[in-house]
């Protein structure tokens, strides 16, 4: 990217900042996250957050966002930002960082990829044709304080190429924390995240994953565990784009004190097309009167021959499970303990890489140890 094509990049994605404004509760998709409010006067700010990688794995090119003349695979793939987040992301950041696995690179380590500080960053990832990676992207609360971070990161997998991304978002207290995630799936390319997430005062995933050709396919899956005034938000939008793709979702939320989980999952089914398959499902527990939990499946479909299916649940401990396993000599919190792990259990078990689902099972057990 030359300077001054990413001068025109955030011109055009500043005009757009300033035609929309911040999101608030008027506009359907954030009605469950008023940001506007939650920035107050302070605004969306003007500074730079900060990006950290503990380790670059071999077979992983990498390129500072920051720097001009970048090499040609992040010109190919840098997209305009799509909603008024992301562009705000690429108008208020002064760069960001790009990961590239060249063709046919089965990548055996892990990518450890930490945001940290306040302000807005950018990144991108690229899996070309027939590679193969698993990211680990934390969510650092070190040096935000009660501040605001937002992240646009965008993700393009190649033909036949794989990723697993787990995501850890930890109790960030006071902190406001946006991410806009884009991904984009080439032809028998697959995609599988994973989002844990322990909330702050206010929370926000939004996810987009087109599947752009046949065989292509993403699953997604997360959890949180929410306590006190925490809030978490995680927003999707599934499109199949191309016929024979597949996608599916599962998050569970254990909610209590005056916390509230948001999952709002759209999936859209583009005419033409068919052979589509796609399933969503949201499982909320509430610990309290005071917890809320807002879920809310929504199917968009233009094509025939598709196979999509939604449901959503909210409730409480099942009561019958609870009483038995009291009768066996198991102490209530104890046994409530056990039960709302068995909950998050096959979300948590979503998670292909064994060293990953046990990082993530440890965090959850530790926020639900913390709630009792």
């Amino acid at each position: 990217m030359t300077l001054a094509l990413n001068l025109d990049r955030k011109a055009e994605a500043a005009a757009l900042v300033h035609a929309k404004g911040i999101p608030h509760r008027r506009i359907e998709e954030w009605k469950y996250s008023d940001l506007r409010s939650a920035l107050g006067e302070a605004g969306l700010g003007a500074v730079t957050a900060e990006w950290l990688v503990a380790n670059l794995p071999a077979g992983v090119e990498m390129f500072d966002l920051s720097l001009d003349n970048p090499p040609g695979w992040v010109m190919a793939h840098l997209a305009p930002a799509r909603n008024v987040m992301s562009a705000a992301s690429l108008a208020l950041s002064a760069g960001g960082v790009a990961f590239r696995v060249p063709k046919n690179v089965a990548v055996g380590d892990v990518l450890k990829l930490d945001f940290t500080g306040p302000g807005h960053v950018r990144a991108l990832l690229v899996l070309e044709e027939g590679a193969s990676l698993t990211l680990l992207e934390g969510v650092g609360q070190d040096g935000l304080g009660s501040d605001f971070r937002n992240v646009g990161f965008e993700i393009a997998i190649g033909a036949g190429a794989s990723l697993e991304h787990v995501r850890i978002s930890p109790n960030a207290g006071d902190a406001i924390l946006v991410e806009e995630v884009n991904v984009r799936i080439a032809r028998g390319g697959g995609y599988r995240a994973h989002f844990a997430g322990f909330g702050s005062r206010l929370s926000r995933l939004e996810l987009e994953v087109a599947l752009e050709g046949a065989g292509a396919n993403a699953h997604l899956s997360g959890v949180s565990v929410l306590d006190a005034k925490r809030h978490s938000d995680v927003t999707t939008h599934v499109i199949h784009r191309h016929g024979e793709t597949n996608s599916s979702q599962l998050f569970k939320h254990v909610v209590g004190g005056h916390a509230q989980a948001v999952y709002q999952g759209k999936v859209t089914v583009a005419k033409g097309a068919n052979g589509s398959d796609s399933v969503q499902t949201a499982k909320a527990l509430l610990l309290g009167e005071s917890a809320e939990a807002d879920l809310k499946p929504e199917l968009e479909i233009f094509a025939d021959d598709v196979k999509c299916a939604h449901g959503a649940a909210v409730g409480d401990l099942d009561a019958d499970s609870l009483f038995y396993l009291q009768t066996r000599g198991i102490p209530e919190s104890e046994a409530r303990g056990l039960l709302l792990q068995a909950f998050l259990g096959d979300a948590v078990a979503e998670i292909a890489d064994a060293g990953q689902q046990e990082r993530v099972r440890g965090e959850v057990l530790a926020a639900l140890g913390a709630m009792s």
